[in-house]
């Protein structure tokens, strides 16, 4: 039965050089100017989305991987998409707009007050996109860097944290009576003195309580550890698993299954799975695309390999391509999920050349081995995994006006006559609408 989903749209190169390696570069845009964003938010806030996730790394990475992050613009410059989101609410009335924000570079105290302020400037739209990456800790302090556990125990206690001050004005604590002259009553303040392992402060909080909810949380990851984070904590899950009905099943079983162990109801979290289609004119034209990706020539291994190590911030690019990955080569600082989105489901032994072919081979989404196909093929899947349960999805890409475009203008049309997308939105911010279905 045809049901709504929630849409959103995953900016996955962050706040960064839009356009650079594609030939909309031309378009002229300016990335480092609010207009292109805007232009991108609006569209996406008329086409009935519920959010735009804008992923952010802090750090260009490690010495020996920063030239391949900042040499094709893969991993860097990024400038700071918390400073983005007041141009991007200052463009629309709805769209819940939610930067990336990492633990390790906001002290609790600031971090409260500043997305208080943001929540009360936007309308009560503002979200969160939690993550733990340990690899820009050395840009905040000189303390040892921290494993992948701890550095989640570091975020649950951060954003406890935040939350015990945003809610340091208890009940009645703000009058604002203009007969009586009183604006607040500073005996229902609570004094919040936070004494934990990573973090030490006192409230209350300099900012005025919520009127339609805090911000809404976000988080990725696919650990245990990540997923026991967002079952305890998050009202969206962004998350990233094959799109066959026993793995989409699979995940949110567990995602539901985290959120009970919190005292939390499954259905305080919104899943929305990430995809990123190439959407085309036509069936035989998807046929083509795909038959051209089933042999790439080591030029096009090679430039995927420079993106991998981007991600991964470790250089792949110098590798034998007919030798097995070895796994050592990575980090602690690397998560487990994106060295699993590397590999796939090939063996250990499997030659890097094959994992980086796996990359670039293309699938069709009429037989659900990828997702190049037409919008109603496309539109056909995300009604299928409607039936399957499914919350939403994140369309994955950067935010240029000709991506945007391209992917929405015939599919739009298409989803909102299947009853697939929403045509309205309800008042009460990012909130009420992730909860009106």
């Amino acid at each position: 039965m045809t049901r709504l989903q929630h849409f959103g749209w995953f900016l996955a190169r962050g706040f960064g050089p839009h356009g650079w390696g594609h030939p909309y570069l031309r378009w002229n845009h300016r990335w480092t100017e609010p207009g292109l964003y805007q232009d991108s938010a609006r569209t996406l806030e008329q086409a009935g989305f519920d959010l735009l996730i804008i992923e952010d790394a802090p750090s260009l990475g490690s010495a020996e991987t920063i030239d391949l992050r900042v040499r094709h613009a893969f991993g860097g410059p990024k400038h700071d998409p918390l400073l983005l989101a007041p141009y991007l609410f200052a463009a629309t009335r709805h769209l819940g707009v939610v930067p990336t924000v990492n633990p390790a570079a906001y002290l609790p105290y600031t971090a409260a007050r500043q997305f208080a302020t943001l929540q009360h400037l936007s309308g009560h739209r503002l979200g969160l996109n939690v993550v733990t990456d340990t690899g820009s800790a050395r840009h905040f302090s000189t303390a040892a860097q921290l494993g992948h556990d701890a550095a989640y125990d570091r975020a649950e206690e951060w954003l406890a944290g935040i939350r015990d001050l945003w809610r340091s004005w208890g009940e009645g604590a703000l009058v604002v009576d203009e007969e009586s002259g009183v604006y607040a009553d500073g005996t229902k303040l609570d004094a919040t003195q936070h004494r934990g392992e990573y973090f030490g402060f006192d409230g209350p909080l300099n900012a005025i309580p919520f009127t339609d909810g805090e911000p809404a949380i976000v988080s990725p990851g696919g650990s245990g550890r990540g997923l026991a984070f967002a079952g305890h904590n998050s009202d969206v899950q962004l998350a990233l698993a094959p799109l066959d009905e026993a793995s989409i099943r699979a995940y949110r079983g567990r995602i539901h299954d985290a959120a009970e162990a919190a005292g939390r109801s499954a259905d305080d979290i919104k899943i929305l799975f990430a995809i990123q289609p190439v959407l085309v004119s036509s069936p035989e034209e998807a046929d083509r695309l795909v038959a051209a990706s089933a042999h790439p020539s080591d030029e096009a291994l090679v430039a995927i390999a420079r993106k991998q190590s981007s991600d991964l911030e470790t250089d792949l690019t110098g590798l034998d391509l007919d030798r097995p990955l070895d796994r050592s080569i990575f980090g602690e600082h690397v998560s487990e999920g994106s060295i699993t989105r590397l590999i796939g489901r090939h063996d250990a032994d499997a030659p890097l050349r094959t994992l980086l072919s796996a990359h670039a081979r293309l699938g069709r989404l009429h037989d659900g081995s990828g997702f190049v196909g037409t919008a109603d093929e496309f539109a056909d899947r995300i009604e299928e995994l409607g039936t399957w349960g499914n919350d939403g999805v994140l369309l994955w890409g950067d935010l240029h006006p000709v991506t945007v475009h391209r992917v929405l203008d015939d599919l739009v049309p298409i989803l909102r006559r299947r009853g697939i997308l929403r045509e309205e939105y309800v008042d009460g911010g990012l909130h009420a609408n992730l909860r009106a279905f």
